[in-house]
């Protein structure tokens, strides 16, 4: 077996489920989960009329690199969104969901020298903390290092790029950002991809950026994207830049697995030679789907609106509680609880009220004795409103009656 297997942490809900076991929840309240963060609102259901008609699909082999007119389709909506000029032919590639692709760049980019010089020291992956755990995954698979950067409070929860040291920054490869970020909701501003971008030319790191989160929004102008922010740095060959996205969270289609990367001619084209031989080319079907919920705008606008109103609902209700604000953008809400025991809080919060949420800590590493997410619970507010209202109605129940001011 692989050794770096070994190397993996547990995924924050078997964690969650540990932390439950021997728990018998209130009986008198029914069960809300605010804990995993999977669409739940109403996917199109004109979907179904375009993956059953795409049924012959199914009698041949999809082609790795997708049909054309799906790269198109995915090309029309970066100029629409973001007012971008990318090829179809070499620009844009289709994955089986961002997570696949995040993951699987890793494996692409990563070189690690101690498969020919056993002294040679291992190469950095560097990530946000709190983070998606895929990536942290992905860097220990392709035997590289994890690094992490913490995300500071007071700044709106942006990256500390600034505290990576240099000898850091000269053995990575591969640097992961999430904008907007899972799961403080930061958007990532033009002045920070210009530093990163800088860094990535001074010391040769890729840039993955995981941009899943970009359609819900809670202002009048959509999140920037690391391509977007490159043109309007004048990096028009997007050199060393990968954006991901996907139709899970945009177009509520989690089972759908689908979505796309973009970016640099060259990287698109070694990450093209690796998913030809790892096997992770896209149903026809699927292709044909997506083509469709590309072109859409409408159903996308009505899912933003439902999120919108959801939360001008939800956080101020929570705010009577906890410290907690409105994101940029995203489905979650990271908040501060009355408590510096996250796990206890989490825990207690289930067995009293029957509210599941996520233990801050479990979504973030510490690091010289400073788990960034310690003290703070992640919410999904992906069900319907008036199931998250009950939840934050309970939630703040429960902290004024464990923790009182």
């Amino acid at each position: 077996m692989n050794s770096l297997l070994n190397q993996l942490q547990p995924y924050p809900f078997e964690r969650l489920r540990i932390l439950f076991q021997g728990i018998e929840p209130n009986p008198k309240m029914s069960p809300i989960s605010l804990g995993i963060g999977e669409p739940r609102h109403p996917t199109p259901p004109w979907l179904k009329e375009h993956l059953l008609g795409a049924f012959d699909a199914l009698a041949s082999y999809p082609p790795t690199a997708g049909d054309l007119s799906l790269r198109q389709a995915c090309a029309n909506w970066l100029k629409s969104r973001y007012k971008l000029n990318l090829d179809p032919k070499d620009q844009i590639l289709p994955i089986t969901g961002s997570r696949e692709g995040l993951f699987s760049i890793a494996q692409t980019v990563v070189n690690n020298p101690k498969i020919n010089d056993p002294q040679a020291s291992k190469p950095y992956v560097v990530l946000p903390n709190p983070f998606y755990q895929i990536y942290e995954g992905a860097a220990i698979l392709a035997g590289a290092t994890p690094y992490y950067v913490p995300s500071i409070p007071e700044k709106n929860f942006a990256m500390d790029w600034a505290s990576v040291p240099a000898e850091i920054w000269e053995k990575t490869q591969l640097l992961y950002v999430c904008s907007p970020g899972n799961p403080t909701g930061a958007e990532v501003t033009l002045s920070e991809w210009d530093m990163l971008f800088k860094l990535s030319d001074q010391y040769g790191f890729v840039i993955a950026s995981d941009e899943c989160y970009s359609e819900i929004y809670f202002r009048s102008t959509p999140p920037l994207g690391s391509l977007e922010a490159a043109e309007k740095l004048s990096r028009h060959d997007f050199k060393n830049l990968l954006a991901f996205t996907s139709l899970s969270k945009r177009s509520n289609m989690p089972g759908l697995r689908s979505g796309f990367v973009a970016g640099q001619r060259e990287l698109i084209k070694s990450f093209l030679l690796y998913r030809t031989y790892h096997g992770s080319a896209m149903s026809g079907m699927v292709q044909r789907a997506s083509i469709a919920a590309w072109a859409d705008e409408v159903h996308v606008q009505e899912n933003r609106k439902l999120y919108q109103d959801k939360f001008a609902q939800v956080t101020p209700l929570l705010k009577t509680a906890l410290e907690v604000d409105l994101p940029d953008a995203g489905f979650y809400l990271w908040a501060k609880v009355p408590t510096h025991d996250d796990e206890t809080f989490t825990r207690k919060l289930y067995e009293h009220f029957n509210v599941t949420v996520l233990p801050g800590s479990y979504l973030a590493r510490e690091v010289n004795s400073h788990n960034p997410g310690q003290g703070r619970i992640r919410m999904a507010l992906v069900a319907q409103t008036e199931e998250c209202l009950e939840a934050a109605r309970r939630i703040v129940e429960f902290s004024k009656l464990h923790y009182p001011a």
